[in-house]
């Protein structure tokens, strides 16, 4: 009995041993700071403000329509679709891999049947011969010993949790593509509204220079001169109709139905967000809070329990096979005393030589491992380009803002000058036509400029983590596996 307990307590010692590397986090590829310079300008938002990655996406969005128009893509986006689907599989995958900690059980009932001849029969007449079993049985169950089945279940656990990752930055994407085509259509319509108005505007121009031509005031030239702009801001006019039209089957596509009219913009482009400055935090911080950041990781931690699965392999494997019930040649002797059947089959596997198989099997999961390891640092990197190139775009955007309108104001000013002076015949056509076409480029301009603010602010929530709380919890991994089945510390 004694000699018994102490080889039940090495098992459970033996039961609870992984040949997983113990993982650590890589170190941060990136500089400890964002960058400095003439491009950017010092964090306005207050040291205490919520953290992009901490800030719902209802709560930064304040456009009611724009709001509708990301509760639906969030309901019909197939991309979207596709993710959550991937997650199911993965959690079904994870199930199965931890499925192989435990014995699997079935209860099985048979009868067979046969006819012997005579011939054969050691009484010399022909009978049936029927034998009933009724089983209880255990499949073949693998002793983990050395952590082989629970780092396949840790690394299918890993993998689950990426596809979560994978969700969420699926969704943060979403968000902020809508948000920006969303801001794109309301441009595009005010650079319509615009190119109209240049149009009235030129076409009581080139009728008042014809009328002028008529009565000899004005010559060829200045009706040609008009007639140029006409039909050039009528070419404007036809592009911005059919760049609206495009815009918003854009934005159908990724929203994934039919656009409500009364969810479309008005065509004024405003702010459609609530923030108007984000914290953006220091990069250890921010870019570990990023779901494609997370989403690396875990598929690295993944690696790093197939390495264990790899070391198992170079030991013994110890299988167990059992089963009890009962078996009778008559059915209602099946539960008679003395019926009772059982066998038990333990099989040991030792490998001794499999001409290095095994030994490339490990190798190639430590190289997966350095594999994921530098994506890992790759995806670090690709987020902190992201996040700098967004705060370099913001550093200058006010003052390009700020100087944009400015120029309207005094080419709005200067056409308005030299329109009267023409119409007043002290001023030739041409300089009229002159600042007519500045004042209209200024007028574009400031539009791109709104617009490049705007996106500007989407862009930076998105590249810092924001935009998925509201509709779904942070990720929890399946129930965990008993103690003595935990995976990689």
């Amino acid at each position: 009995m004694k000699k018994t307990l102490i080889s039940m307590a090495a098992l459970a010692l033996l039961a609870g041993c992984s040949l997983a590397p113990v993982y650590e986090r890589p170190a941060s590829p990136v500089p400890t700071a964002w960058p400095n310079g003439p491009s950017y300008r010092p964090d306005a938002a207050p040291a205490a403000a919520t953290p992009a990655a901490l800030v719902p996406w209802r709560d930064f969005f304040a456009d009611p329509k724009l709001r509708k128009l990301l509760e639906l893509t969030l309901a019909n986006n197939r991309d979207l679709r596709v993710s959550i689907l991937n997650i199911e599989k993965a959690r079904a995958t994870y199930g199965i891999d931890r499925a192989a900690l435990l014995p699997t059980i079935s209860l099985s009932a048979d009868q067979s049947a046969a006819r012997v001849a005579k011939s054969v029969s050691t009484t010399g007449q022909t009978y049936v011969g029927r034998e009933y079993d009724l089983k209880l049985a255990s499949a073949s169950y693998e002793l983990d010993l050395y952590g082989r089945v629970r780092n396949l279940a840790e690394s299918a656990l890993q993998l689950y949790l990426g596809t979560e990752e994978a969700r969420r930055a699926e969704q943060i994407s979403l968000l902020a593509e809508v948000a920006s085509d969303y801001l794109t259509l309301a441009a595009d319509q005010q650079r319509l509204r615009v190119a109209q108005a240049t149009l009235k505007s030129q076409q009581a121009s080139f009728d008042l220079t014809q009328r002028r031509m008529q009565i000899g005031a004005a010559s060829g030239v200045d009706m040609y001169d008009a007639r140029t702009s006409v039909e050039s801001a009528r070419s404007d006019v036809a592009t911005y109709t059919s760049q609206v039209a495009l815009d918003q089957n854009a934005l159908a596509l990724v929203v994934g139905c039919a656009l409500p009219a009364e969810l479309l913009p008005d065509g004024e482009l405003a702010s459609v967000t609530h923030l108007a400055e984000i914290p953006a935090g220091l990069p250890s911080e921010v870019l570990q809070q990023r779901p494609d950041v997370l989403e690396a990781e875990r598929t690295l931690r993944s690696a790093n329990a197939n390495i264990g699965v790899a070391r198992a392999a170079f030991f013994p494997s110890i299988s167990l096979t059992a089963s009890t019930g009962r078996a009778s040649t008559k059915l209602s002797g099946l539960f008679d005393s003395g019926n009772r059947t059982w066998s038990f089959v333990p099989n040991i596997s030792l490998p001794i030589f499999d001409g290095g198989v095994n030994r490339a099997n490990l190798d190639i999961a430590k190289v997966q491992r350095d594999i994921y390891v530098a994506q890992y640092e790759k995806a670090i990197q690709v987020a902190f380009s992201e996040v700098a190139n967004a705060l370099a775009q913001r550093g200058t955007l006010d003052e390009r803002l700020q100087s944009q309108q400015d120029l309207v104001e005094a080419a709005s000013k200067s056409y308005a000058l030299h329109d009267a002076r023409y119409k007043q015949g002290t001023d030739s056509y041409t300089t009229a036509l002159t600042a007519q076409r500045t004042l209209y480029t200024a007028q574009q301009s400031l539009i791109t400029a709104r617009l490049s603010k705007a996106t500007n602010l989407v862009t930076l929530y998105k590249v810092l983590g924001g935009g998925w709380q509201p509709d779904s919890a942070p990720a929890t991994a399946p129930a965990p596996a008993p103690a003595a089945a935990a995976g990689v510390q």
